[in-house]
């Protein structure tokens, strides 16, 4: 797939998630198949640019290229200057919320309530893509409620605009995250328009992945909640596209040894006392369907040091290779 003079490896993306698609988790996934992994969203107000937040939201030193940031907001002059920020810092792609249905997001007027407003959302897209040399991509959803669907319209407009992909969730705002997602908007917005369209919205398994691309003719898949705690989500995706087969799921020992540096690495990336909070939902995800999973959690949930989160995941995981033998 190709967004702008950018040829990914494959078309699977990983969903830009708050507080969860940080530097490590983006660093694992890529590592373990995704083609494009974006950033956390990054607020376009610059008197924030500063604060410990978004300056951890901001490292974005992979190694593998194109390098994807997510911006956010509702002004057209203040998300150009964010996107400006963000290339000089090393961005290769621009990408443009509005998708996000959370209400503090919407509440500013952006994410998804800006689907409200067309206009709006026009010049805010001409803004972007005029101050920026890199590819812009938007991030959208079917529309603001089962009333007001309109993610053809927006298409059309982002594509005049010159945004160079589109991602569209198969939910409206007011959905939020309940209900099952559709692909038909996606399908429909793909046959009218000349731009990558990717899929969005519970593609959970290798055979859902096959058959939204081929039903909807979509050029790629964004793969969100289901990479927390299964980042071999899209290892197994491609190997089934490739191959017509199912890979077999990790083994025990791999998904300690994989749990196990992500975890250190989140401890070395925001210090431990905020690594620690944040390793826990992140051992909780890759957990929940193992053995004990709810004794397990109860005892991560009560240490606070780095040395003690390891030392009670290794334990675990020991156990769980002595009864596998």
């Amino acid at each position: 797939m190709l967004i702008g003079a950018h040829h990914l490896k494959n078309n699977l993306v990983l969903a830009p998630m708050a507080g969860v698609t940080d530097q490590p988790f983006r660093l694992l996934c890529r590592k373990l198949g995704a083609g494009l992994v974006v950033s956390e969203m990054i607020t376009s107000n610059p008197a924030l640019f500063h604060t410990r937040k978004t300056q951890l939201r901001l490292r974005n030193t992979e190694a593998s290229a194109p390098r994807a940031v997510q911006i956010v907001g509702a002004d057209p002059a203040q998300m150009a200057q964010a996107a400006v920020f963000n290339v000089d810092l090393g961005a290769e792609i621009i990408d443009i919320n509005m998708g996000c249905p959370a209400k503090k997001v919407c509440h500013v007027m952006a994410g998804s309530a800006l689907l409200r407003d067309e206009k709006l959302v026009a010049r805010i897209l001409a803004s972007v893509v005029g101050a920026v040399s890199v590819p812009v991509t938007l991030k959208i959803r079917t529309g603001w409620d089962k009333e007001n669907r309109n993610a053809v319209n927006i298409a059309k407009i982002a594509e005049a605009s010159g945004i160079q992909a589109l991602t569209v969730h198969g939910r409206t705002r007011a959905c939020a995250f309940s209900g099952r997602a559709e692909h038909e908007t996606a399908g429909a917005i793909k046959s009218q328009v000349n731009i990558p369209v990717i899929a969005n919205g519970d593609i959970t398994s290798p055979e859902k992945a096959a058959e939204i691309l081929k039903k909807y003719n979509v050029d790629g898949l964004m793969i969100g909640r289901a990479a927390q705690g299964n980042p071999w989500i899209f290892r197994e995706i491609n190997h089934y596209l490739a191959t017509g087969e199912k890979l077999d799921l990790p083994d025990a020992d791999e998904v300690g040894t994989t749990l196990l540096n992500h975890i250190m690495h989140l401890h070395q990336f925001y210090g431990e006392l905020q690594g620690v909070r944040i390793a826990r939902k992140h051992i909780g995800w890759y957990c929940k369907l193992r053995p004990d999973a709810d004794t397990l959690r109860a005892m991560i949930n009560q240490v606070e040091t780095a040395h003690q989160q390891i030392a009670l995941l290794q334990h675990y995981f020991q156990q769980q290779q002595t009864l596998a033998a």
